[in-house]
């Protein structure tokens, strides 16, 4: 469609034309279903359209979750475990710098305490200094804090070398994790991953939080069938699903049923008030209320206040604050990371600028993977790069900072869906071998690191590996939308419903409509005038609000527009109405 002269043009800057001006937008088929037929029929419409089809796959109770028997390597795990407790041996996590990993230490720390263990500590690697996953270095750290066994949460079934040293410095491991494995594992004396060789665990998509929550599970049961609770009551691990359902959202892992059992009892637990300090802390200094709380709010409000710590500090910041039992402790630190996350925000805006600047002076418009590197970019900070490149651009894509060790590139690559990220950098690898010095990760988000000279030689190979991959409808960018609402449902209560209904999230895609409206009002807001807010109005002559977040460079201010949305529940001063929430915007020519 062309655009109208009323709608300001989206283009301070020139486009590339890697770039798609507007998103075909294409509405999802909706198979028959056996759903009963006391669902609201939008929400029963929207499920059926994701595959969710008979009532079994939305029964969300906790009953209903997968055993952890299922888990290959989970009795040996449990046995490890155990013996440390009995035998009052220092235990020692091994965490990681994200969200996931924060969570997934707190979550051990915390849950081994009830179960018994009287000597739990941790241990972060660095990202600056030491990098991914359990180094020699970081091994050497837990050695220091009198490590006996040593548990990875997040991390560890790529640490071939990291192994071997703790091992060397006479501590028993035991390696949770849920990143894809190499060629070899590594020589530790349990794993427990369920995408190892030879696991048949039913839910493959399990966060590293997830993991540690079912050993936990498995070490609670044995503890119970062998009296080891004696005449005391056993904890009730449901009340650290809080930090499951963070984890499991912030790391963007697939919402399947298991994993939505998970974050729905979490989120049951947070709106009902009984969520840990450190949470509600978070909640509190980011204005979100504990009641009205959705999973779109643990991934795009509470998870980057707590990455930002291990992008640009220190995430034990973000692990102390979730571990913190004092309320006025746990909002001292969730306000210095609100802080850091502003100052994140900062530079990754300057950043994104830059990336965009180069996407459009480089010479890749037919590029159908993008490798880009800028010699002020922050390392913590190019996985956001690529995220916001991979959507620009809707390429796969790999931004590069340099990292502390000289002439050495670090990289975060993202992905579109249908390429398996880390299978192309391992094609890269086994045809190239030492072009890539180190890399791991999952489908759709990876880590590299390589010379700053063999950049070019990368940036071929990467380029060459998903033009092999990709066909033309993959680079084609296409929003997939629940399609039209009539006027009955353009309403509160579908909102409402919707809400319920959930979690929404990677894997399961909140509910996104499309429309034709007029445009009755329209008026830039915020701080620096870059969302809009509207009115518009609907085929009956009903007007209803809708904001558009960032939309100030498709302002349209009169006239007919097309346009996706999400229904949201706008709730101030105890009243709540229904507002839209628009992902695109497109004037509709007279």
């Amino acid at each position: 469609m062309r655009r109208s002269r009323r709608c300001r043009q989206a283009a301070s800057r020139p486009r590339s034309s890697v770039a798609a001006d507007s998103p075909q937008l294409r509405r999802r088929g909706v198979p028959p279903h056996g759903l009963p037929a006391t669902l609201h029929p939008v929400v029963a419409r929207v499920l059926a359209a994701r595959g969710l089809i008979d009532p079994e796959q939305i029964a969300l109770e906790l009953r209903e979750l997968l055993p952890p028997e299922g888990l290959l390597g989970i009795r040996q795990a449990t046995d490890l475990l155990l013996d440390a407790v009995r035998s009052d041996r220092r235990i020692v996590i091994a965490g990681d710098y994200d969200a996931d990993g924060a969570t997934a230490v707190a979550l051990a720390v915390l849950g081994l305490r009830r179960l018994g263990a009287r000597h739990v500590d941790y241990v972060v690697p660095n990202r600056l200094t030491m990098g991914y996953g359990l180094s020699p270095e970081l091994a050497r750290e837990a050695a220091q804090a009198g490590a006996q066994l040593l548990v990875t949460v997040d991390n560890g079934i790529a640490s071939l070398a990291g192994v071997d040293a703790a091992r060397e410095l006479g501590m028993q491991v035991l390696i949770t994790d849920h990143h894809l494995p190499g060629t070899q594992l590594p020589r530790s004396d349990a794993l427990l991953n369920p995408n190892q060789p030879g696991c048949t665990f039913a839910s493959k998509h399990l966060a590293g939080v997830g993991v540690m929550f079912y050993l936990l599970m498995s070490l609670r049961a044995r503890m119970r069938e062998q009296g080891d609770f004696g005449s005391r009551s056993e904890p009730n691990l449901a009340e650290l699903l809080d930090l499951v359902a963070l984890g499991t959202v912030a790391d963007l892992v697939r919402l399947d049923r298991n994993n939505r059992i998970l974050v729905s009892a979490g989120l049951a637990r947070i709106r009902a008030g009984r969520a840990r300090p450190g949470i509600r802390a978070l909640l509190e200094v980011a204005g979100r209320s504990e009641r009205e709380l959705t999973a779109t709010d643990l991934g795009f409000v509470l998870g980057p206040r707590i990455n930002a710590a291990g992008r640009l500090d220190d995430i034990r910041i973000g692990i102390r604050c979730l571990l913190s039992d004092d309320a006025d402790e746990a909002l001292t630190l969730a306000r210095e990371l609100d802080r850091i996350n502003r100052l994140r925000r900062e530079m990754q805006a300057q950043m994104n600028e830059s990336a965009l600047d180069q996407l459009v002076e480089a010479t890749q418009d037919d590029a159908h993977g993008l490798s880009l590197f800028d010699p002020d970019w922050h390392e913590g900070i190019v996985g956001l790069v690529a995220s916001r490149l991979r959507e620009h651009a809707n390429r796969p894509a790999c931004a590069f900072a340099r990292a502390q060790e000289e002439g050495v590139l670090k990289g975060s690559a993202r992905s579109v869906p249908g390429l398996h990220l880390r299978d192309v950098l391992a094609h890269i690898d086994s045809h190239q071998p030492q072009l890539i010095l180190r890399f791991g990760g999952h489908a759709m988000a990876a880590g590299l690191s390589l010379r700053e000279d063999d950049l070019p030689r990368f940036r071929e190979a990467f380029d060459e590996a998903c033009r092999e991959r990709l066909t033309p409808a993959q680079l084609e960018r296409v929003v997939e939308t629940d399609g039209p609402l009539d006027g009955a449902e353009l309403a509160l209560s579908t909102a409402q419903a919707l809400e319920q209904a959930g979690p929404w999230g990677q894997g399961l895609p909140e509910p996104l409509f499309e429309d034709e409206f007029e445009v009755a009002y329209a008026k830039p807001v915020g701080r620096d005038q870059s969302h809009v807010r509207y009115r518009l109005r609907g085929p009956r002559g009903t007007e209803i609000i809708a904001v558009d977040f960032g939309g100030a460079t498709r302002l349209c201010t009169s006239g007919r527009v097309r346009v996706a949305y999400a229904l949201s529940i706008n709730r101030w001063q105890g009243n709540e109405s229904l507002e839209l929430r628009l992902t695109h915007l497109e004037a509709i020519s007279p």
